[in-house]
């Protein structure tokens, strides 16, 4: 169960909870291969809840060119 951050703060930053898994789920695979944390923080120990932390952040934002594909 999420706690922080809250979905109704994700759904702010993404138009669909469709949107707010798979931006969610490509980030934390990123995270997972070990791209570079973007945070200084995170209240998360996981990949997944370090995502979400990030995309509340402002700091992961999909992509418009691949938004209509």
């Amino acid at each position: 169960m999420i706690l922080y951050p809250s979905v109704d703060d994700l759904l702010e930053r993404v138009d669909s909870r469709y949107s707010l898994i798979m931006l969610a789920s490509k980030r934390a695979h990123q995270l997972d291969e070990g791209k570079v944390e973007l945070l200084d923080k995170y209240s998360s120990q996981k990949n997944v809840g370090k995502a979400l932390e990030e995309i509340v952040a402002g700091d992961v934002v999909i992509d418009p060119k691949e938004k209509d594909l």
